[in-house]
C-alpha cells in the first residue's frame, strides 16, 4: 500500500487538538512543542502545530503505514531540536481520536502506548471547523 493511498492518511486530514501528553513515564509534563489551545494542522504528508495566536510551535512531516501492528508513522520535524531526525513511532487512529507514542532517533519503535525514557505520547481529538 503506498502513502497516497493508505485510508489512515486521508483520516489524519484536518485540524487536531492535543489533550494528553506522557513523556518518558511523566503525565502532561511541560512541553516546548503544545500550548494551551494549541492546534495540530495535517495537511497531506505534513503537519504544524501553532498557538491560539499563530505562532508555529513545530512542524514536519510524516510517513506511515496502516498494515503493520500496531501501526507506524514517522516524525520528522523540519524545526526545533530534533529537526531533520527520523523519530519512529507508532499511533492508533479510531474515529476523532489519534493517539500517537514516539521515540528518540535510533531507538526501537514502540509498539506499547505506555511510554518508558525516552519515549513521548501524544492524544489528539479532531477539532472541527467552526
Amino acid at each position: 500500500m503506498s502513502l497516497t493511498t493508505d485510508p489512515d492518511l486521508h483520516a489524519l486530514q484536518g485540524i487536531w487538538e492535543q489533550t494528553a501528553l506522557e513523556d518518558s513515564g511523566v503525565l502532561n509534563p511541560v512541553d516546548a512543542h503544545s500550548a494551551p489551545g494549541a492546534l495540530t494542522t495535517i495537511a497531506g504528508d505534513r503537519f504544524e502545530v501553532t498557538t491560539v495566536s499563530g505562532d508555529v510551535l513545530l512542524a514536519g512531516r510524516f510517513f506511515l503505514d496502516s498494515t503493520t501492528t500496531p501501526k507506524s508513522i514517522t516524525w520528522i520535524d523540519s524545526i526545533g531540536d530534533d529537526a531533520g531526525k527520523q523519530l519512529p513511532a507508532s499511533y492508533r487512529l479510531e474515529n476523532d481520536e489519534f493517539v500517537f507514542i514516539a521515540a528518540d532517533e535510533h531507538m526501537p519503535r514502540p509498539t506499547q502506548f505506555s511510554t518508558g525514557p525516552g519515549q513521548t505520547m501524544r492524544t489528539f481529538v479532531r477539532r472541527l471547523s467552526a
